[in-house]
């Protein structure tokens, strides 16, 4: 196969995980309903433990520990908080769900996160296959519990299931143009910055719309299933740090 092939191949493999979500389709809608805030604690485990088990690491390494590397998370952080805000004026007089810019949120930072990692994968494959056959394994092994988080996290929005699905896809297709990017540009883009800026995205999100959202339960019972599920993204996040 040809380097252009394994980054097509390696694209659409990584946007079809996104379709992890479709097993949801078939649960009744009253199991599905128990199931989403479960879900939206384990997308906030899994996107602060991509953040500070991979994302910040990886800055670390690439721009050295300086506040270079701070202050592009302080600006993921900031641009988020001005989206945020932006959102919310934006739909201030229309009759939404009050959790509606946290679905458009997810879906720009799950796509700049892909690109990224379309970036990396396909620069990968570029340097050798079997690099970046290895890079996309460990790359897909913390796309599974995220894409499952974000998907609950659409739904919890007030998205029906098969519109969340459909964007989650969408957002998922910019790994593939990462990864055509870097097969174009082959070593002359140096976009390491970003992947700091990503991480304030990540810590933006769970820090102020998710982990609110599941320490609010009113019984003992739903608050021990969500800390298990916020623990459980955190854990297989730190995990695929280890082995990786």
């Amino acid at each position: 196969m040809s380097t252009l092939s394994w980054i097509i191949g390696a694209g659409v493999a990584m946007s079809a995980l996104a379709l992890t979500g479709s097993l949801t389709l078939v649960l009744p809608a009253e199991t599905f309903k128990k199931l989403v805030l479960p879900l939206v604690a384990l997308a906030a485990g899994s996107l602060l433990g991509g953040a500070l088990f991979h994302m910040l690491p990886e800055s670390v390494e690439a721009l050295g520990n300086d506040l270079t590397v701070w202050a592009w998370v302080a600006g993921g952080l900031f641009s988020f908080f001005v989206l945020e805000q932006l959102l919310h004026w934006h739909h201030c007089h229309r009759p939404v769900t009050a959790h509606r810019p946290l679905g458009y949120m997810i879906l720009v930072a799950d796509g700049l996160h892909n690109l990224i990692g379309g970036l990396a994968v396909g620069s990968a494959f570029v340097l050798d296959h079997r690099v970046g056959i290895v890079t996309w394994l460990v790359a897909a092994a913390h796309e599974v519990p995220q894409e499952l988080g974000d998907f609950g996290i659409l739904v919890h929005s007030g998205w029906d299931r098969r519109r969340a699905l459909l964007f989650n896809v969408l957002s998922a297709l910019t790994f593939l143009a990462g990864g055509l990017i870097a097969y174009g540009v082959s070593g002359r883009l140096d976009v390491a910055f970003l992947v700091p800026f990503a991480a304030g995205n990540f810590i933006y999100i769970a820090a102020t719309d998710l982990l609110p959202e599941i320490t609010t339960s009113p019984t003992a019972g739903e608050k021990a299933v969500l800390t298990a599920g916020f623990a459980t993204g955190l854990l297989l996040l730190f995990t695929v740090a280890l082995i990786a």
